[in-house]
């Protein structure tokens, strides 16, 4: 009976999402690339992207917006921090559902999310400044919308220090299952920033109607691969970390007899 009962404890060797995730993530390389080629030779420029014809005081400098390649980023912009902040939200379900059952499993869950999140968080950084500097003609400015992007990058950075910090593994989980919550209530506030404060120079293209049908083809075609690599990126991911939990239960356990 002990036996069975380390048996039924051995983390699982695989789930079923995991015979999909490869092709997922092909999926979404192939789609992401069709949405590159689309952005350049199928969409057109952005509508009124130039700054009224004249030059404009942003982040201390007197800048003229630049019209075709920060229209081009956006369509990769867009979706990358779209997935962040799905893989923040399940970050932040896992460690809700760990705090109140202490399941382990859950805590990998949470972690290998915010793994995936900080990869999608810096993609939009670089992008987002790419933005910033042909748009803009600065490379950074403090804009609201910038700056609490900024602090979730932080955030999630401070939840692996501290994974990495403390040793005691129940400790480690609950502390950061706090953090990853944190980072989850920073996320409306990096969505709806822009409307709170109308004074923020960072478009709203949903609500200005800023996008022709060609636009939004590109941009859904780019949203749908960076969704299936984000999922494929999840679960090979996942399937590794549990892979090595398990190899170190039978470990522990050959030991243990």
């Amino acid at each position: 009976m002990a036996n069975a009962k380390k048996s039924q404890a051995l983390p699982e060797g695989g789930q079923w999402p995991d015979t999909i995730a490869f092709w997922a993530t092909l999926a979404g390389a192939v789609l992401t690339t069709i949405g590159f080629l689309m952005a350049f030779f199928y969409a057109g420029p952005v509508n009124g992207a130039t700054v009224d014809g004249l030059p404009e005081m942003i982040g201390g400098q007197m800048v003229s917006s630049k019209l075709l390649l920060s229209q081009k980023i956006f369509y990769f912009h867009m979706p990358v921090a779209i997935v962040s902040f799905a893989a923040l939200a399940f970050a932040g379900y896992y460690s809700i559902r760990f705090l109140m059952t202490k399941n382990q499993r859950y805590d990998t869950c949470a972690k290998v999310a915010m793994e995936i999140s900080l990869v999608f968080v810096i993609c939009t950084m670089i992008t987002g400044d790419l933005w910033t500097r042909f748009e803009w003609g600065v490379w950074w400015t403090w804009d609201p919308r910038l700056t609490t992007y900024l602090i979730l990058m932080l955030i999630i950075i401070a939840y692996f220090v501290l994974r990495n910090f403390i040793d005691e593994p129940e400790r480690r989980s609950v502390y950061s299952a706090v953090i990853s919550i944190i980072a989850l209530v920073d996320v409306p506030i990096c969505l709806m920033i822009t409307r709170m404060i109308p004074s923020s120079i960072h478009p709203v293209v949903l609500r200005e109607g800023g996008m022709t049908g060609d636009m939004g083809m590109t941009v859904g075609v780019c949203m749908i691969g960076m969704i299936l690599l984000g999922f494929g990126m999840y679960r090979l991911r996942f399937r590794q970390v549990r892979l090595a939990q398990r190899v170190q239960a039978l470990k522990d356990e050959l030991e243990e007899n």
